[in-house]
């Protein structure tokens, strides 16, 4: 189908994006990517009056160490987290995770700013910044807020985003040194959103977990924190029976739909079995 009629905007700074957003209020939405938004546009499901086109705001670019975090702006392209040498060295498994999303075509262009802000329980990085203490930097008529992303997620599709409010930048604490990490996906298919997958961020001494998070993607509403399983693995040498009992407690804060994906009880499953695959990958790659 064909979108409606719009009015297109290209602002050149974040100032600029977000009067139009203030003043044009609930039927404007804020455009980077594009890839969420416009298969919406050409279904009806969204209807916007007004497009802001946030690809001509320098700012909202780049990836940076700022004192002990990595600061990735918004519209900041998939490809470019890919191709990011200093995320390679000091956060690996953010290159992992874009890797799995889409396809290549879709990554040149993809943001990781509009991955993270639509409230898609299928997009990856959601549950790979709660696993990562990310927060969200919001810009608006009032000036700039920090967002935790293990509180920014409120339903499907609902955010702490305000409609005149633009995510222009992730703050993402730098993790200790040798850190083990692991993003395990299942997909039907290149390209496709997850049936269900895991991230995992951990620290060991010798043998001994310090700390564990585990985040779980596109097995609810929102992209899911499993604090309780984390917890239960931290002080763990990874031993069987404390795998099955983390595994048991993130499964139990799951609640998929059934869809072409599966029925809810399947992918409840293999949400278990990408978190024992990802804790076994980040346990190995975890400097002793």
């Amino acid at each position: 189908m064909i979108p409606g009629q719009f009015t297109y905007h290209r602002p050149s700074t974040v100032q600029e994006a977000v009067a139009l957003l203030a003043s044009h209020g609930e039927e404007a939405r804020p455009l980077a990517g594009g890839h969420s938004l416009i298969p919406m546009m050409k279904l009806r499901m969204a209807a916007p009056e007004h497009l802001v086109d946030l690809g001509g705001v320098a700012e909202l670019k780049g990836i940076r160490d700022d004192a002990g975090h990595i600061v990735i702006g918004a519209t900041t392209t998939q490809h470019e987290v890919i191709g990011s040498e200093l995320l390679a060295s000091k956060l690996p498994i953010l290159r992992e995770t874009s890797l799995v999303i889409a396809d290549p075509q879709i990554r040149y262009v993809g943001t990781i700013g509009g991955n993270v802000a639509n409230g898609d329980p299928g997009n990856d990085m959601p549950a790979l910044m709660q696993c990562l203490n990310a927060s969200y930097v919001l810009v608006g008529p009032s000036g700039e807020r920090h967002v935790a992303a293990r509180e920014f997620y409120e339903a499907a599709y609902f955010t702490a985003l305000s409609p005149d409010e633009i995510v222009a930048a992730i703050r993402i604490p730098v993790p200790a040194a040798g850190h083990g990490y692991a993003y395990e996906k299942l997909k039907r298919k290149v390209g496709d959103y997850a049936t269900a997958a895991a991230a995992v961020m951990l620290t060991r001494s010798g043998h001994q977990i310090t700390s564990c998070a585990i985040g779980l993607t596109n097995v609810a509403d929102t992209p899911l924190f499993a604090e309780e399983a984390g917890r239960i693995l931290t002080g763990s040498s990874m031993e069987a029976n404390v795998v099955t009992r983390a595994v048991a407690a993130a499964e139990a804060i799951t609640n998929p739909a059934s869809d072409g994906r599966g029925p809810a009880e399947y992918r409840t499953r293999m949400a278990g079995v990408m978190l024992r695959r990802a804790l076994a990958r980040a346990y190995d790659r975890a400097a002793a």
